[in-house]
């Protein structure tokens, strides 16, 4: 292949497509844009199966899923892929629930899964495709907060010159948060990407893109950022896509019976439930099917109990009849994820999330020493950890769930895994 003609050239965007209403507006905003539009479906782990059966219990991957997803990409007349994921899914999302359940813990699979598998092996295969960005319908935000002068040498001189005297165009428009405006189509590699809430605040899903980094960032596209859930729908409807209408799933692997799947592929280990006082009341059925705050599937009388906490190694299930006994104050957080590359300047004060659905609440954040880092951080042994201390108690924190730290703008500075 020749030069690129970058006066002609248009940015090659691949859009994860699910079939749902979100990844089908997005893929239509961009074609709409101008972009060079490629639809992928992800095929994922979804239980074993037998002859060529399709398998039917991962609620974001099913024979109906693909065919939406495939139905809308024909509607906008771009190209269509199918990725079989199904392996690496297995590997980094299903095991690592599993390993974390296993170890009394509460996991978070959907941020692993964004880390390891939606922007980090789509992410690969769509540059192998040649692709410049990778697009989702996720609900958040991304903006340049630092650009050194020097990003311009991403642009040929005489394009330069051309541009200034506005004699051709390039890619500008609310909707493709991220992509810079750059005739080239290629991401400047001297930006600094924030990562921030998305004007939906009950849509936003910028909690789970907590594991997401600056190389990442510089690939991604979020066209949903500033559009409201209705807005969405009201698009879909207007363009006559045809999407399926079932929302997303957080655990779409285990088919909407998390317990179920738990009993089938872990090994349980019936144990005491006792109270605080160390009163026996009852027998649990394995640790890894209660989480803390749990309030049903409790077998003890005179109610209602509440899970307090976990003894994995006397495989001790705690509750309490006081709901007060949930609150605490501090939570440690290890394996961490800075956005920006780096740690901020230790302490300082931010906004954190315990959970998808939690307030965002103010805390002061402090170093403490190095320790074993968990499973979602990846291949290093050790990471430094943090200390976050509440202004006010918080309910139910939860090990094996994100913390995640906001700046008061909205801008996710970080996040990792509640020790």
């Amino acid at each position: 292949m020749g030069k690129k003609d970058f006066t002609k050239y248009r940015p090659k965007v691949v859009v994860a497509m699910s079939g749902g209403v979100d990844s089908s507006v997005a893929a239509a905003l961009l074609k709409k844009q101008g972009y060079e539009v490629v639809g992928v479906f992800m095929r994922f782990w979804a239980g074993p199966t037998t002859n060529y059966q399709q398998p039917t219990s991962n609620l974001c991957y099913s024979e109906g899923t693909e065919a939406a997803a495939r139905a809308v990409a024909a509607k906008l007349k771009i190209p269509f892929y199918v990725f079989n994921f199904a392996k690496e899914f297995k590997k980094e999302v299903v095991d690592y629930f599993l390993a974390e359940s296993a170890a009394g813990r509460t996991p978070n699979p959907c941020v692993v899964c964004n880390k390891k598998i939606k922007f980090g092996l789509l992410l690969k295969k769509a540059l192998e495709l040649g692709a410049d960005y990778l697009a989702t319908g996720h609900y958040a935000r991304k903006t340049v907060i630092a650009s050194p002068a020097k990003r311009d040498a991403a642009i040929p001189p005489a394009l330069r010159r051309r541009l200034r005297r506005g004699e051709c165009q390039i890619v500008k428009s609310r909707d493709c948060h991220g992509a810079p405006p750059l005739a080239s189509g290629g991401a400047p590699r001297n930006d600094i990407y924030g990562l921030f809430s998305a004007k939906d605040k009950n849509k936003d899903q910028s909690y789970f893109l907590c594991g997401l980094g600056q190389e990442q960032l510089s690939r991604i596209i979020f066209p949903l950022a500033d559009y409201k859930k209705e807005e969405v729908y009201k698009l879909a409807k207007k363009w006559k896509l045809p999407h399926r209408r079932e929302e997303s799933f957080d655990l779409c692997f285990t088919g909407g019976d998390t317990r179920g799947f738990i009993k089938k592929y872990l090994k349980l280990k019936p144990g005491r439930i006792s109270d605080l006082a160390g009163k026996i009341l009852g027998e649990h059925q394995g640790l890894a099917l209660y989480t803390i705050g749990q309030r049903k599937n409790l077998a003890v009388s005179n109610g209602p109990w509440w899970v307090i906490k976990k003894d994995e190694h006397g495989n001790i299930l705690y509750v309490s009849k006081n709901e007060k006994d949930l609150y605490s104050q501090e939570l440690i957080v290890g394996g961490i994820n800075w956005i920006g590359g780096k740690a901020p300047k230790l302490p300082f004060k931010a906004l954190v999330k315990i959970r998808y659905r939690s307030a965002a609440s103010a805390a002061v954040i402090r170093g403490i020493a190095r320790r074993p880092c968990p499973p979602m951080a990846g291949k290093a042994a050790h990471h430094d950890a943090v200390r976050v201390k509440f202004q006010k108690p918080q309910r139910a924190i939860t090990p094996g769930q994100s913390a995640v730290f906001y700046s008061k703008s909205g801008e996710v500075l970080g996040g990792g895994m509640i020790s």
